[in-house]
């Protein structure tokens, strides 16, 4: 029976993680070389399998027996570490190939990130790996480390070997990887193993992601990201993953050095960053937008479990810090609620008369170990708290043992009466003593420096307790529509005009073949066609230019609304059209739009743009002007699920306008939903739709729908 890809992906990668035998090629007598630091690691983390050193010009290494080639090595290879010259390296994997070497590690730079030869270069790697099976690492990398305490495996040029645990992590970059790999001993993070991907020529971060998914000694997951390869390969993966193991993801390049000039709304909000975070949200993965935020997610996340609610319990010595913890609660949506009389009667009955007992709990600065240990089992095990906070300034450097001796006591008290159930965090500002650290029976408990660090760990993990919470959303499929008119209107055009925006008329079809809901309206050419479609419609009537070329119509006086009469008709038009003969810009007037007026409802806007990577990028915001001045607008990535068109409704900042406002009745959102999702369905069908804007879009009341009032596409020939 053959293997699933997943399953595959998982047992090829095995070999780097867990191998019996590992040939350094390119060892090295000078210490100075990285052959030579490959080995010094590899023996400094006594690893528990063999290292054998490859150089043709050596006889030993570093106490050990070398061989002058991989070919020469009598007995298996499971993983082959290689340090040897760009040029060398195509027969280095040739002899892999020839020991049945089933992984490779390659060290060497050289390849694509040096541009020109580079780039064929590896591209020349990447063809023989394939054909030989092998699974390579690689180019241009920092290695791999295995703290498995069966393993110890450090196959990176650094001597550091952090501690073990339970976080794996990936880095794009070498020299991020290694800060924090130096970085976790300080600050207690242990890991369970570490990959610098470098050029990612075979082996990539979602492929690893793959891996630590069936890994039982994962359970947080690390990334340092500076490209995303396959972002709907990414998306699938992360998803699936993340409903166990939360990812956690630094990602770089979020920004662009400049942005081309844009022909709708949703391009000219759309960014690489709003692509990214888009894609993050839909798959759950907790970005951190700066090292500092990273590091303190790891440990927060991988030390303690995630918090049931929104209460937290305060308890500090020293009032002005517990405070800024208490603002920072509120500033995240967190409650710090005041403890109950029952509570503080319990607390009362052991802390000084000056105490605070309300909560933040203030046990006073002299507070003794005892009081500590019975302050923080009291307030952790109270069921009107779901995480504690626990800062501690220092008032006198002696009181520091006791009152950490007093805190783990507390602790462990109080999870052998509740169990492990709620997380604690502590706020250790105890100048000289700030890397203390916090073990109660086995749990390491995270400390930070600062008082505001915790509230955002613990909103983090709400906000991710709840997304793993949701059940997987849905794609919806269309029979109805006309999928085959909608494309040949596309090919039409593209066909007679090239690139391009679509004349109304051709839009307005378009939209018909999808079963939206337009506002009915057809194009007149002259003034006394226009005023005989208003009478036809019915007044009032909103007169507006069509054309493909005009993107801002209002800006030019071209959309006349509430027209009550004949003579307001014929007068719009010509205004229209005169504007347009003063601008010189007569060829653009394809006619005039004329179209019923709608009353009441909330103007909303649904966009699209193509990312060259993320692909086809929606939005959904308020529509008419607010889109660009208030930029509140929410984006996802397709195919849209039926769950993500509705959190993107939720998730504008005027939601509450769509709810129901001051006595408004509530907008139709679940209309709102299917015309996101129909679009979504559109632009996956048809990639030569690279941007569209439906602006404004009349949320109408609960039960009536919406009602499309412009609309504009563009095609583009690909």
């Amino acid at each position: 029976m053959p293997q699933s890809p997943q399953r595959s992906t998982v047992d090829s990668l095995k070999p780097f993680f867990h191998p019996r035998s590992v040939a350094v090629i390119g060892a090295s007598r000078d210490r100075t070389h990285i052959g030579y630091r490959l080995l010094e690691s590899l023996q400094g983390s006594r690893f528990a399998g063999t290292i054998i050193p490859v150089n043709p010009y050596a006889i030993e290494i570093a106490g050990l027996p070398v061989f002058p080639s991989l070919r020469s090595i009598p007995g298996p290879v499971d993983l082959a570490l290689i340090a040897v010259p760009p040029n060398a390296v195509l027969g280095i994997i040739d002899d892999c190939a020839a020991k049945q070497v089933q992984a490779a590690i390659l060290i060497t730079a050289g390849f694509a990130e040096t541009g020109g030869s580079g780039i064929s270069l590896e591209q020349q790697l990447r063809e023989k790996v394939r054909q030989y099976g092998i699974r390579l690492i690689g180019p241009n990398c920092f290695g791999l480390m295995n703290l498995d305490p069966a393993v110890r495996l450090n196959a990176t040029y650094t001597p550091i070997f952090p501690p073990a645990g339970r976080v794996a992590f990936a880095s794009e970059s070498g020299g991020l990887g290694l800060a924090v790999v130096t970085a976790a001993s300080r600050l207690n993070l242990g890991l369970s193993s570490f990959v610098s991907v470098g050029n990612h020529a075979d082996v990539t971060v979602i492929d690893l992601l793959e891996y630590w998914e069936q890994d039982e000694a994962t359970d947080v997951i690390l990334l340092y990201l500076e490209t995303i390869v396959d972002p709907q390969r990414f998306r699938q993966i992360a998803e699936r993953v993340g409903r166990d193991k939360p990812i956690v993801v630094l990602k770089a390049g979020r920004t662009s050095a400049g942005q081309s000039a844009a022909g709708s709304h949703t391009a000219a909000l759309a960014t690489n960053e709003t692509a990214v975070d888009a894609l993050f949200t839909q798959c759950g993965v907790i970005l951190a937008k700066t090292l500092e935020e990273f590091l303190t997610l790891a440990t927060g996340l991988s030390a303690q479990p995630l918090p049931a609610g929104r209460n937290v319990g305060i308890l500090t010595n020293s009032g002005g810090p517990g405070v800024l913890c208490a603002d920072s609660c509120a500033a995240e949506g967190l409650t710090v609620q005041e403890l109950s009389k029952q509570t503080q009667s319990t607390l009362a009955s052991f802390l000084p008369p000056t105490a605070a007992l309300r909560n933040p709990v203030d046990v006073i600065g002299f507070a003794t170990e005892d009081q500590h240990a019975k302050t923080v089992e009291t307030v952790l095990t109270s069921d009107e708290v779901d995480s504690l906070i626990i800062v501690h300034v220092s008032v006198r450097a002696k009181d520091n043992d006791p009152v950490a001796a007093g805190i783990t006591r507390g602790i462990s008290a109080a999870r052998q009466a509740t169990g492990r159930a709620k997380p604690v965090y502590i706020c250790w500002m105890a100048e000289g003593d700030l890397e203390r650290t916090f073990t109660v029976d086995g749990e390491t408990v995270p400390t930070y420096p600062h008082p505001e660090i915790p509230a955002h760990i613990i909103s983090r993990a709400l906000a991710y307790g709840a997304w793993r919470r949701q059940p997987f959303g849905k794609v919806p499929g269309y029979t109805e529509v006309d999928l085959s008119t909608a494309k040949a209107l596309c090919a039409k055009a593209l066909s007679e005009r090239g690139s391009g925006w679509l004349t109304t008329e051709e839009t307005h079809a378009l939209l018909d073949a999808m079963k939206l809901p337009l506002v009915q309206g057809t194009v007149a050419t002259s003034a006394e066609e226009a005023v005989k479609l208003a009478s036809k419609i019915g007044f009032p009537v909103a007169v507006k230019l069509a054309s493909r070329h005009i993107v801002h119509k209002t800006e030019i006086g071209a959309v006349r609304l509430n027209l009550a009469d004949e003579q307001a008709v014929r007068h719009a038009f010509e205004a229209i059209r005169s504007r347009l003969a003063q601008d010189h810009k007569m060829e653009a007037m394809e006619g005039v739009l004329v179209q019923s007026m709608l009353t009441g409802g909330v103007e909303v806007m649904v966009g699209m743009t193509r990312d060259p990577l993320f692909g086809p990028l929606l939005a959904f915001g308020l529509g008419g002007i607010h889109v660009e001045i208030l930029g509140d607008v929410q984006f996802r990535i397709t195919p849209l699920t039926d769950r993500d068109a509705i959190e993107m409704v939720r998730e504008i900042k005027s939601y509450r306008l769509l709810q129901g406002y001051r006595g408004q009745p509530a907008s139709d959102i679940k209309a709102i939903g299917d015309i996101l999702l129909r679009i979504s369905h559109l632009v996956e069908e048809i990639p030569e739709i690279s941007e569209l804007d439906l602006n404004p879009i009349f949320a109408l009341p609960e039960g009536q729908g919406c009602k499309i009032v412009d609309a504009r596409i563009r095609v583009e020939l690909r």
